[in-house]
């Protein structure tokens, strides 16, 4: 298990993993919630659907592992054992940073191109950079996971 107060730092990191992710897809998800008539849809552009699917992923990830940390700083208990989590953690944060860096990737080309006038272009630009803030966050945590994994294997 980690230790006390880095747990509580990982804990706090992945609450910003989940509110980045949050913000990324709900820019997309209420821009289309307008009722004014649009020239287009995110749903028209296969990016930011794929953008807006991969936000709500890392939010899912996100918020069972800030469960599971909860659980395991309130309870003391163990969600999942200390082995398991260490390898899955390693392994689901490095999926959910190259999905983020992927999704960020294949979206700025579509941004470009569009009319920087309309509601989509602004929903698309705050969600690609929550998605990059999101991917930032993932990053660190992704760090300290390798860092319990490498402990857990060589020390």
């Amino acid at each position: 298990m980690l230790h006390p107060p880095l747990l509580v730092k990982h804990t706090y990191i992945m609450s910003l993993a989940l509110l980045f992710s949050f913000i990324s897809a709900l820019s997309l998800a209420a821009q289309e919630g307008t009722k004014r008539k649009r020239i287009s849809s995110f749903y028209d552009h296969p990016e930011l659907t794929y953008c807006f699917t991969v936000s709500i992923l890392v939010f899912i990830y996100s918020a069972f592992q800030l469960f599971k940390r909860v659980c395991d700083i309130a309870y003391r208990g163990v969600l999942i054992s200390d082995m398991t989590s260490d390898y899955l953690s390693f392994i689901f944060d490095q999926l959910a940073g190259y999905l983020l860096v992927s999704s960020s990737s294949v979206t700025i080309p579509v941004i470009q191109q569009m009319n920087s006038q309309s509601s989509l272009w602004k929903a698309a630009v705050v969600a690609v950079c929550m998605s990059f803030s999101a991917l930032m966050v993932i990053a660190v945590s992704a760090l300290l996971s390798g860092y319990k994994l490498c402990k857990r294997i060589i020390w």
